[in-house]
């Protein structure tokens, strides 16, 4: 029984590692409940066996970690988790010339400070200038600062 204990809690705490290091970057639950389980199998080891048999365990459990690591990236099968698309849209694309300040629009979703408005039949994305405006409602611009564009309700 504690051979099973201790094998499955190395065995556990190797597979969550290298999950970790490959599917979810970062320090997560997941990498640091395989890190507890690799310790505690490590410890049962020493509390169960000899210290012999308890170094041979820590020593072919890293040794073991370090394999299963390197064939993980080497095999490539995460390849299909991966984005590989690249996003090359941009927002605003030099509105320059055809906005003028105080032209006037529509806001087509509401503005918390960002969103989407309608000025000349074409559709740019806007901030407002702090203040919440309703979707529909009708707005103007105040700023106009690079791709930046700042509108402001027109309170009729």
């Amino acid at each position: 029984m504690e051979w099973f204990l201790v094998l499955t809690l190395v065995v556990l705490g190797i597979g969550l590692i290298v999950i970790e290091i490959i599917f979810v970057p970062g320090t997560t639950v997941v990498g640091i409940v395989g890190l507890l389980s690799l310790i505690a199998g490590n410890y049962f080891a020493f509390q169960y066996f000899s210290t012999l048999t308890a170094a041979a365990i820590l020593g072919l459990s890293l040794i073991g970690g370090a394999i299963t690591t390197v064939i993980a990236f080497k095999s490539g099968t995460w390849n299909r988790f991966s984005l590989k698309g690249v996003n090359t849209s941009r927002v605003n694309l030099g509105p320059g010339d055809q906005l003028q300040i105080e032209q006037r629009g529509v806001a087509l979703s509401a503005l918390r400070p960002f969103g989407k408005a309608e000025f000349d039949d074409k559709i740019y994305e806007v901030r407002s200038a702090g203040n919440y405006v309703k979707q529909g409602e009708k707005i103007k611009i105040i700023l106009l600062d690079g791709p930046k564009i700042y509108v402001e309700p027109i309170n009729e």
